[in-house]
């Protein structure tokens, strides 16, 4: 990187010394939030932060410093992060300075955020999780010129950004981000189990209270594996909702989608709230319009949400997977906890459809586009970027990205249009499935197990079993994670409830009643690096 036309941007580890640095500056406040203390913002709420801005409890800068301080202490053990924002704290100051002279402030001010490093931030290194894209280890560094549209909203919505997150390399794993330039992701919840994938560092910051939201992105299962194995709420939105331009791509046209990662409900909606809708940058986009809330995604949180909702159970009809014993045990009784909330039950609607079959016979498609996708990807990234085509990405670097391997070295005009008729044959088929087996039981949702087995140890080489990939990012539905239990091994259990195209507040609502009912997210324990 050239650091004359950089000078603000700087390495993981500079902006972790950076922040034990800036602490001489808030002697008064650091004395309540040093590392020996316990975080005073543990676990702490998107509208119980606000509750703190607005009485002037505390500042943007004190939670802003609280944050960093607490990631000086724990990042080492845990990896989260691929680049600090050094700025985090000067944008905090100007918060606070806007607050007390009573500007308008957006609805995230002051809020400590983290960005998946797949999501392009101006000014920041892209390196898609991949040596040859990394400074650090020689490679070649990719600068974007502009921010991705969520990105831009954030901003626009004063969220202060604190830095951006691991990833494996390409986001190409739901399990791990081992294949990452900057090593393993830990799991907050237990360093021993896999983090889940590949939006594996915002979930560790968001459940180790690293942050209070997150950005993450899926393509097949990327929100929900980490935010399930991590003890997470996760939404995983309609595909189309949320512009994904400025995302580093793996099926960019068909189906990666970009959703939130927070501890609660409220805060996941909250955050949709902020980064859906049409965006001139991505036209997929304008599929949206006319299919959000009038009130936004918060408007149909209640306690009585699940009351008389009809809902689809797991079943072989869905995927001809067993359960474990115990996760069968889990799910029964959250099951049990949607009746006790109102909720009628249908097992196994799905059975009889076919819909199982289908699901084997397409196969992983939708990622036929991945080298058009890249092309645009590159292309926006600007002149000043180093590489602007698929073919200098490989000149330049040396190597073939692993995710073009579908073609065999025989690749395929990048400028030109891709065969996706396979995708969108099992798109329409399996929407056409899900929405008929929906209307056929009045079902409202689906609630399931979302991993058949509990989250595998990080030393095995086990992946981690989701239930509810393929089926539904080929189809392009919405899905939202809660946390529902834990095995007697520690590891998180959660349900995933999921639905027709646009029911996001739908599901959000039955997910909030549910979480309130049982509360079963603790918040984890991390532990120093010896």
């Amino acid at each position: 990187m050239n650091n004359r036309r950089h000078p603000l941007l700087l390495n993981k580890v500079a902006a972790l010394v950076l922040a034990f640095v800036l602490a001489a500056a808030l002697l008064p406040f650091a004395a309540s939030a040093a590392p020996q203390d316990p975080f005073p913002f543990e676990e702490i709420t998107l509208q119980q932060l606000e509750a703190g801005f607005e009485s002037g409890e505390y500042t943007s800068e004190q939670v802003v410093k609280a944050y960093l301080d607490r990631i000086a202490k724990y990042e080492p053990n845990y990896n989260a992060f691929t680049v600090m924002n050094p700025k985090a704290l000067d944008q905090a100051r100007e918060i606070d300075r806007r607050r007390a002279a009573g500007e308008k402030l957006g609805p995230l001010a002051g809020v400590p955020i983290v960005i998946k490093e797949a999501v392009d931030m101006a000014g920041f290194p892209s390196t898609m999780g991949w040596a040859p894209l990394s400074k650090q280890k020689g490679g070649i560094e990719l600068i974007p010129e502009k921010d991705a549209p969520v990105v831009a909203r954030l901003k626009d919505a004063d969220a202060i950004i604190l830095g951006r997150t691991n990833i494996p390399a390409f986001s190409s794993s739901g399990t791990r981000a081992t294949t990452s330039w900057d090593g393993d992701t830990y799991n907050a919840v237990d360093r021993r189990l896999v983090p889940g994938g590949s939006s594996s560092g915002t979930a560790m910051s968001v459940s180790g209270n690293f942050a209070v939201l997150g950005i993450a992105e899926e393509t097949g299962g990327s929100i929900q594996n980490p935010a399930a194995a991590q003890a997470l709420v996760g939404i995983k939105p309609s595909f189309g909702l949320v512009p994904n331009a400025g995302v580093v791509p793996l099926g960019g046209s068909t189906r990666d989608v970009i959703g939130t990662h927070a501890r609660t409900v409220h805060d996941a909606a909250a955050m949709l709230d902020v980064i859906a809708g049409y965006s001139y940058e991505d036209p997929k986009t304008v599929a949206s319009i006319g299919n959000m809330p009038r009130g936004g995604y918060t408007s149909k949180l209640n306690k009585q949400a699940l009351r008389g909702k009809r809902i689809g159970l797991y079943g072989k009809g869905w995927r001809d997977q067993e359960l474990t014993e115990e996760t069968q045990a889990l799910y029964d009784r959250a099951v049990n906890e949607l009746e006790k909330q109102g909720a009628v039950v249908i097992p196994d609607p799905f059975a009889g459809t076919g819909f199982a079959e289908y699901v084997k016979e397409a196969g992983s498609v939708g990622i036929e586009s991945v080298i058009y996708d890249m092309q645009n990807y590159l292309h926006r990234l600007g002149p000043s970027a180093a590489i602007h085509t698929v073919r200098e990405l490989i000149d330049k670097t040396g190597e073939t990205p692993p995710v073009f391997s579908r073609y065999n070295g025989n690749l395929p005009d990048p400028d030109g249009e891709p065969d996706l008729s396979k995708f969108l044959e099992a798109r329409t088929k399996l929407l056409q499935i899900i929405n008929d087996v929906m209307n056929r039981y009045d079902l409202d949702a689906l609630a399931y197990p979302q991993m058949f087995k509990e989250t595998p140890l990080l030393a095995s080489d086990d992946d981690i079993g989701a239930t509810t990939v393929s089926e539904i990012n080929i189809a392009g539905v919405p899905l939202v994670t809660v946390p529902a239990g834990y095995y007697k091994s520690g590891s998180p259990f959660a349900i995933a409830f999921t639905g027709k195209m646009w029911s996001e507040a739908d599901l959000l609502g039955m997910a909030y009643d549910y979480e309130q009912a049982t509360r079963y997210r603790k918040a984890p324990v991390l532990t120093e690096k010896p």
